[in-house]
Order: C-alpha cells, then sequence, then structure tokens
C-alpha cells in the first residue's frame, strides 16, 4: 500500500511540475532548395493535445500570431509573407470578439527566401503563440541559423565583399549591444534552475537589484507541497455525504429491515449474525470502491477529467441529471431489468458463506441503482479534476462507508429497527428535493458549454433567474403548495420540512441582487463568470500601477508593501477572465489596490529593449530582444514557470510569501491567498 501510494505521490508531483514548465509545442527546422535561385525555410510543430497553435495574421488585437523575423539576411531577400501547411481550425472567440485561426496536432510554417549573392548567411528567427483551455505560453520563437554558397546565382550580379572600417563610436554602440545577460551556468527546467548568484550588469544596475532576480522555486515548492491532504479529505467528506442522501431515498431505506432480517433468520448466534452482517457491510464498501476503480481505469482520469472541462460531455451530462431530475420529480421510474436483480437474488439463497453475503450486497447496488446512479454520477465527474484515480477511489469510499453503516449497525442492535422512522411519505420529499438539486446543477455543466461555445444562451443573469426559480420553487414545494404526482395529498409540512423550506427561500432572496452584478460569493464556482453580465451596476476595477519589475519592487520597498507579481499577456484569454470573474471582487479589488504593490509584466510585449541581452538556458544561447521576452525570462529563471495566467505574492526581497496560483475563478480561494501572503509578510 506504501508503495503504491508514493507511486500515486510521485505522479502527482510530475504532473505539477509539467504544469508550471508546459513544453507542449515542438519545432524543428530546415531549408529545402526549390531549384535556381529559391529556397524555403520549413519550421515544422509537433503539437500536443489540448495545446493549438495560432496561425498567421491575427492583427494586433487578437493573440500572438505566427510571424517570420530576421535578424540578418545576407545574401538573401525574402519573397512573399509567411505561409502555412496543416489543417487550420478557425473559429469565433467572444473573449478577443474576433475570429480565430489555429492548428492542433502538427503544423508547418514556410517562408519562401531568394538568393541575391553568391555567398550567404541566414540568422532568423520564427515566433508564434501557443494556448490551451487554461493558460497560454509567451511568445516563443524558433531559431534558424544558417550560411553556405548559393547556387545558381550570377557571379557577375555580386559585387566583391569589402571590409569597411568601422568608426570608434559604432564599435562602442556595437560592444554594449552585445553585453550579455548570461546566467553562467544557468539550467531551466521544469524541477529546478541553477542560476546566477548576481545578475549581469548589462541589465541591472546594482547588487540589491541583482538580488531580486535569484530563483526561489525551491521556496515556493514548500509552500505549494501541502494541500494534497486536506482536498483528499474533502473528497472523502463530500463522498459520505453523497452516501447519507442515498441512504435516504426510497430506494435504499426500505431494503434495511429486509436484509437485516435476512441475516438474522439466517443465524440463530447472534454473534455469527453480527460477523456476517459486518461482512455484509464491508462487501457494499469493497463493490462501490471497485465500482469508481473500473469507471476511472476505463476512462482514464484525463478522460473524467474531460467531463468537468469539455463542452460535448458537459451537455451530456446536463441532460443525463435533468432526465433523472424528470424521474425523481415523478415522471418515470428508471430501473435496471429486473431480471438482472432476480438473478443474483436467487444466486444469493442458493448459496451459502462469503460468496452469498457478497451477492446480496450486488443485488443491493442493482436495486438502489435509479437512486445512488445520479449521485455517483456526480461524484465521479466532480472529483474528476483532481486528475488522478485516488480522488474518485477516495469518494467512492467515503460514499460507500455511508451507506453501509446501517445495515451493520441495525444487524448488531435489532432494537433500533423499531424506533426507524418507516418509509413513507417523507421519502418522497427527500427524492423531489434531490430532483431539484440536480437540475441546478445540471445548469452548471450546461454553462460551461455554454462559455465554450460562445452561444450566450446562459449568461450570468439568466443563470442566477433559472436559479432563482429553481430554489424558490423548492421552498415552496417544502412548505406544501406544491405537489407532484406521488406526494400524499394530506401530507402537512413538518419542522424539518419548515426549516429547509427557510433556508431554501432565504438562499433565493440572497441571489436577487445578482441579476444588478452583487458579486455573490457563495456561489461564485457555480455561476458563469462576472464578464457575461449584460447588465452590471457595481464597478470594481483594478489596475497595476507597475509594469517594469525593477521599478514596482522599488515601490514596494518604499511604501512598505508586499508585491503581487501578475504574469500576463496581451493575448491571453484566461488573464482576461480571471481579471473580469475574480479581480471584480469587492474584498480582492480592495486588498489588490490597497494592501499589494501589484505589478503586471506583460510576456508578449512587442516593445524593444534599449539593447539586445543574451542569455543562456539549457547549455544554448538565446538573445533576449523585447520586453516581453525579459519578464517571460524572469517568470522561467525566477519562478521555473512559463504559463500565463502566473501569480505569484513576493517580499520586498524577492522572497515567496505563498505558493503561486494560476487559472482558478474561485473567489474565496484567492482571497485567501492574498490574505496569507499579507499575514506572511507581517512576520
Amino acid at each position: 500500500m506504501k508503495k503504491i501510494v508514493s507511486v500515486l505521490f510521485m505522479l502527482v508531483t510530475t504532473i505539477c511540475i509539467n504544469a508550471q514548465m508546459a513544453d507542449p509545442v515542438h519545432f524543428t527546422s530546415k531549408m529545402e532548395m526549390l531549384g535556381g535561385d529559391e529556397a524555403q525555410i520549413e519550421f515544422t510543430a509537433k503539437i500536443d493535445n489540448g495545446w493549438h497553435v495560432y496561425s498567421t495574421g491575427l492583427g494586433n488585437d487578437g493573440p500572438i500570431s505566427a510571424t517570420f523575423n530576421a535578424t540578418k539576411m545576407d545574401g538573401v531577400k525574402t519573397v512573399g509573407g509567411l505561409t502555412h501547411r496543416g489543417k487550420e481550425i478557425s473559429q469565433f472567440d467572444n473573449m478577443f470578439g474576433m475570429k480565430l485561426r489555429y492548428f492542433e496536432g502538427s503544423v508547418t510554417f514556410i517562408q519562401k527566401i531568394k538568393f541575391t549573392k553568391p555567398d550567404y548567411s541566414i540568422n532568423c528567427y520564427l515566433e508564434y503563440g501557443a494556448c490551451n483551455d487554461e493558460t497560454c505560453l509567451p511568445p516563443t520563437s524558433v531559431d534558424f541559423i544558417k550560411s553556405g554558397k548559393a547556387p545558381a546565382v550570377a557571379k557577375e550580379a555580386t559585387a566583391p565583399a569589402e571590409e569597411k572600417a568601422t568608426p570608434a563610436s559604432e564599435k562602442e554602440a556595437t560592444a554594449a549591444s552585445e553585453k550579455e545577460l548570461t546566467a553562467e551556468g544557468a539550467t531551466v527546467s521544469g524541477d529546478s534552475v541553477a542560476a546566477p548568484q548576481a545578475a549581469p550588469q548589462a541589465a541591472l544596475d546594482s547588487a540589491s537589484t541583482a538580488s531580486l532576480w535569484s530563483p526561489v522555486i525551491s521556496e515556493l515548492k514548500t509552500y505549494e507541497a501541502a494541500p494534497t491532504d486536506s482536498s483528499l479529505l474533502y473528497i472523502f467528506l463530500a463522498g459520505f455525504a453523497g452516501g447519507f442522501l442515498a441512504l435516504l431515498t426510497p430506494c435504499v431505506w426500505p431494503i434495511i429491515p429486509m436484509t437485516v432480517s435476512f441475516f438474522l433468520k439466517r443465524n440463530k448466534e447472534r454473534s455469527k449474525a453480527i460477523r456476517e452482517a459486518v461482512t455484509y457491510g464491508i462487501s457494499i464498501v469493497v463493490i462501490y470502491v471497485v465500482l469508481g476503480l473500473v469507471v476511472t481505469l476505463l476512462f482514464g482520469a484525463s478522460a473524467l477529467n474531460a467531463l468537468s472541462t469539455n463542452a460535448v460531455f458537459n451537455i451530456f451530462f446536463c441532460l443525463l441529471l435533468v432526465v433523472f431530475a424528470a424521474s425523481f420529480f415523478g415522471a418515470f421510474e428508471i430501473t435496471l431489468p429486473s431480471s438482472w436483480s432476480n438473478k443474483i437474488d436467487a444466486k444469493s439463497e442458493n448459496t451459502s458463506g462469503m460468496l452469498s453475503i457478497f451477492l446480496m450486497a450486488f443485488t443491493l447496488t442493482l436495486v438502489s441503482f435509479s437512486c445512488t446512479g445520479p449521485i455517483i454520477g456526480f461524484l465521479l465527474v466532480a472529483v474528476s479534476t483532481q486528475g488522478s484515480i485516488l480522488a474518485p477511489t477516495i469518494g467512492m469510499l467515503g460514499f460507500a462507508i455511508a451507506l453501509a453503516i446501517p445495515f451493520t449497525l441495525f444487524a448488531m442492535f435489532p432494537s433500533l429497527l423499531k424506533s426507524a422512522p418507516k418509509s413513507g411519505g417523507w421519502m418522497n420529499v427527500v427524492k423531489v428535493v434531490l430532483g431539484f438539486i440536480e437540475l441546478a446543477f445540471a445548469l452548471k455543466f450546461l454553462s460551461v458549454a455554454d462559455l465554450a461555445y460562445g452561444w450566450h444562451i446562459l449568461d450570468r443573469e439568466t443563470f442566477l433567474a433559472l436559479w432563482i426559480v429553481i430554489f424558490g420553487l423548492l421552498g415552496v414545494y417544502l412548505l406544501g403548495w406544491l405537489k407532484f404526482p406521488h406526494d400524499d395529498e394530506g401530507n402537512r409540512t413538518n419542522v424539518p420540512q419548515f426549516f429547509l423550506a427557510m433556508i431554501s427561500l432565504a438562499f433565493t432572496i440572497y441571489m436577487i441582487p445578482g441579476l444588478w452584478g452583487a458579486p455573490l460569493k457563495a456561489i461564485s464556482a457555480f455561476a458563469p463568470p462576472m464578464n457575461t453580465q449584460d447588465f452590471n451596476l457595481y464597478k470594481a476595477s483594478v489596475e497595476a500601477k507597475y509594469h517594469d519589475y525593477e521599478a514596482g519592487m522599488a515601490a514596494a520597498k518604499a511604501e512598505g508593501k508586499p508585491v503581487m507579481i501578475d504574469f500576463t499577456g496581451f493575448g491571453c484569454v484566461n488573464c482576461r477572465k480571471m481579471e473580469a470573474a475574480v479581480w471584480t471582487d469587492p474584498k480582492v479589488a480592495d486588498m489588490l489596490n490597497e494592501k499589494y504593490v501589484l505589478i503586471s509584466l506583460y510576456v508578449d510585449d512587442k516593445t524593444p529593449l534599449a539593447e539586445p541581452i543574451t542569455v543562456t538556458e539549457n547549455g544554448q544561447q538565446r538573445t533576449l530582444r523585447t520586453v516581453g521576452d525579459k519578464w517571460s525570462y524572469l517568470q522561467r529563471v525566477k519562478f521555473g514557470a512559463n504559463t500565463q495566467p502566473f501569480y505569484v505574492l513576493i517580499d520586498n526581497d524577492g522572497k515567496p510569501l505563498a505558493g503561486s496560483r494560476s487559472y482558478d475563478e474561485d473567489i474565496n480561494a484567492y482571497i485567501d491567498y492574498l490574505q496569507t501572503g499579507i499575514d506572511n509578510y507581517k512576520k
């Protein structure tokens, strides 16, 4: 067991590391002769699943387009613009308000050239942008350097090359441009960075500024290693709550006295009856845990994760929940073929020992499917975002334990059956309440698909209006003012129903201000983002005062405030989503504006640096030409990450105050994150 846990831990760690330092696009470059005095430079990419590379000519208002850039083209000139070979996908993007073109799987970008001299020298690069559904890479370049003899170029068309004397001032300028921001021996990977003790003077002015560039990857890991246990505990408790709900349904509750009676009749000795009842409870746990494992192994943890992010799966699950809700409202009954349960029940009667007990537990699973199926399905999808097999297993363990406990306890203490409430009208109430809840969650899954396709059929106020109606009707039903086909006509509202009705109606009233833009933190994880709201009376803005790392750090030190660095991009869709959905929250806005110095560093900023900077990464030299290149290099070397959005809290010496955060619209978690940074800064 320890070995399995350690392997799972290593797997999760590897996934987390790879998520930080993404390398989803793999380029190769070559030059192909076309005959005569022409050739073409080809940049061919293999793109990982889930990622896409943007096409050419998307304009300045869109994401990073693929562009051909020449550092030196001696004896060569370009012919036409950059073209591409591959299956181009065109889709309207609501965030940018434009149709975007991109490639998935593979693509080849081609630049045609013509030789003009017998000897040529080429130093060029392709710049491209890549994104997935959650993050974007900074503008990334692929170099192509080549020199040699040009074929079929008329010698008389070329003049002898003459060396020109370089003026002293020109030499000085060249020397200045060649100063290097070189991390001697620096190696960047998803795991660690060995970087210079002091940043080079070409870009940084003082030793104190140089220390701000020192890597803090190991320090970040100390903050980010802890949350796993608490999340698994939460998953277990969610599964336990689901099992308890299933226990109260009409499919499961009536089975308790029948099965306990079966075990007591089966054995004259009470001790043996108790032992077999315990075995029965353990069998229930084993069956449900194995069920969770089988579903996860068949589809894979990544495929289960797709259910929570992929539009098609979300539509399917939305419709499935609507069908189950209609069944709970009494429109029809969903049951497995009776022959299945009858055959297994007969088999359990004819066998003895452990096998008969196991078959009885399996009969319970089949008979109760119509009530437990929706709860199990929702549980598996809800925990699939963990991305590993461990989460569904823990969730099903909690579910099975909650379901098995009553059978075991009633078998141990048969007298408890006399005081247990009999099945009846109250179970129909439980079933209808579950129907309302499933209908509400169905809208959440539809919302994911709506955002993915940009249909705008379920914007924030529409979503809230439907939830207000659903929970309002739930309160009305619990008060007895609304009846369904299987409800008793003379049934009165009891005290528990009255209090539940109060909670449901109060929750309904709480949501109403959201129609005019109130944040509604309690349901921020379920409602569509604030930027989908058409009518919004509430306005809160967060704008970074600093877009330069050193200037922002100097200001923070002078003001005595902690710093939040926002690695972002002009073409980063999810950066805009975070700013619209999370930064507009009043508490988040107040903390960022008043208690932090916010530095937004745009990794796709095309502003040229005053002078190019040469750095060494992974044993290869790379030239930083733009401001965006510099901030992207800072993110990789100092924090060991290269995706956006990426948020990190640091003190005035550049040391982390908490772990890093990426795209996550959980407002409460973001507030806790910011508060942790403030608390650690005060210490």
